[in-house]
This record gives C-alpha cells, structure tokens and sequence, in this order.
C-alpha cells in the first residue's frame, strides 16, 4: 500500500505527524516524557512467539549519559533473559496518563555482565530486588553473580505528544466527529535509525 493511501485512509495520524522538528528537538522531547514516566515497560518474545511485557526503570548513569541507549539492570535467573537470547528485538515503551504523552521505543538487546556499567547504574534501590540469600555469593550488591545488564540499542522511536488539555482533545475528537476529518490534539514525531545514529555518532565524539 502507498504512503498517499495510507494518508487518505487515516487521516488522524496524518494530522497528528510532524516532520518540521530537528533531530535534537525530538530528543529533548523524548526526554522529557521518559523523566515524567520514570517506569518503562519493556517487551520481549518468547520461543513460542508471545509477547511478554514487565515494569522496569532505566537505570540513571552517576556521571554523565549513554545517548539514546536504554539501560535495565536485571535478575538473569528471570525469563526475560531466556527470552532476550532467543530474540534480541525488543520494545521499551512509556506512557504518561495525566498528560497521555507516549513513547515506544524498538530496538535490539545487548545483554552482559559489564562491571564498569553495572557500577556506574547501581543504587540502593536496585538491591531491594534481588536480596541477600546468605549464601556470601549473593547478598544483592553490585557483585552478586545473577545482577545484568540490559542495553537496548534503539532502530526507531516513536512518541506522542499532547498538544490539548482534556477540554482541547474533547473538542478536537467533536470537531473531527461532526466534520468527518481527522484532526490530531497532539504530535506524532518519529526519531528514524538514521538520526539515532547520527546522534550517537555525535555522542560518542564528545564521550
């Protein structure tokens, strides 16, 4: 199907996209729904092919950033490690629903045990889901055997911006209604791979 019929068939979402932004614009735009949000839900598949989705928070560098890298720190005695080696393609998607802003992100998957990032993103708050087994192997700190790294390396992020309060998105959703038109009370912005990588290019330049 051409992008004109898709345009034609869903005039909502052609509204809703904006294509005028810089890639940095974007970006701070991204950001400021991941720092609203805190939590992401992160999707990976199973053999047989579902989907299985839990509540993670990216973990926050001590000293400087990663770009667009997301990173997770997590139990790999847990399924969605067997899951990452099966498919690396996952999805990292925040919602805010007071405002609800929106953002899915689809990437791959690095998983290691890299002390140096595991350092770097520790905190006591990430203890509390392992705890201490009282074994002097895994007592839950930075150490422990079963702490990993999650990287996801993003393709393409899509996210959603609301433009309208509640009364504005009622009224859009009216207008839309009693005019037969799609029209959109927020944005549609797209970061393609090719500014993902020009981004990351630029960070890695300055890291």
């Amino acid at each position: 199907m051409s992008t004109t019929a898709n345009v034609e068939l869903d005039p909502y979402t052609a509204d809703a996209e904006n294509h005028d932004l810089t890639p940095q614009k974007k970006i701070d735009g991204l950001r400021e729904i991941i720092k609203t949000t805190k939590t992401a839900m992160l999707t990976t598949r199973a053999p047989n092919g579902t989907l299985h989705s839990r509540a993670m928070t990216p973990a926050s560098p001590k000293h400087g950033d990663h770009g667009l890298h997301f990173i997770f720190l997590g139990n790999n005695a847990s399924h969605k490690f067997n899951e990452i080696e099966n498919d690396s393609n996952v999805n990292v998607s925040f919602y805010d629903h007071s405002s609800t802003d929106w953002a899915s992100v689809s990437g791959i998957a690095k998983v290691s045990q890299d002390r140096k990032l595991i350092q770097d993103h520790w905190s006591t708050f990430v203890s509390a889901y392992f705890g201490d087994l009282g074994d002097g192997i895994h007592k839950g700190d930075a150490s422990d055997p079963r702490i990993s790294v999650i990287e996801v390396i993003p393709d393409e992020i899509r996210y959603w911006v609301s433009t309208s309060n509640s009364i504005g998105k009622a009224a859009h959703l009216a207008y839309g209604a009693i005019t037969g038109k799609g029209n959109a009370p927020g944005e549609l912005r797209t970061i393609t791979s090719q500014e993902i990588q020009l981004v990351e290019g630029l960070h890695n330049q300055t890291h």
